[in-house]
């Protein structure tokens, strides 16, 4: 299965009725191996993100809890981020009301949990 087939159909996947607003699976070294047609150009992590917050594309997110080493969950008016690491890479999503972001921490984890598990 290629990385894209994870975004299109794991990641962009109809949840009763919603979906994410864009998502993304990049390395470790920050090379995006797939992406939604609707996720932002460039991802930047600030050193300290609690009190910094999540810049993603021209986004800042603020960052609400998480973690540590493993996932990072962040709010922006009525939407949000959540980012999930693997082993080689990072998986996230973004969404936007009126998805919950519960869902949007349910999918985007459990797809990370996935690749994990498969050492990915």
């Amino acid at each position: 299965m290629s990385w894209q087939t994870y975004v299109d159909d794991h990641l962009m996947c109809d949840f009763d009725g919603h979906t994410l607003a864009a998502a993304a699976i990049i390395g470790h070294d920050g090379t995006v191996w797939a992406q939604s047609s609707t996720f932002p150009e460039a991802l930047y992590e600030p050193g300290r993100l609690a009190p910094t917050g999540l810049l993603l594309g021209d986004t800042k997110y603020m960052v609400i809890q998480g973690e540590p080493g493993a996932v990072i969950r962040g709010k922006k008016g009525g939407g949000g981020i959540t980012v999930k690491k693997s082993k080689k890479g990072l998986v996230i999503g973004i969404y936007e009301e009126p998805l919950p972001p519960g869902q949007c921490n349910m999918i985007v984890e459990t797809l990370g949990d996935y690749l994990i598990e498969q050492g990915l």
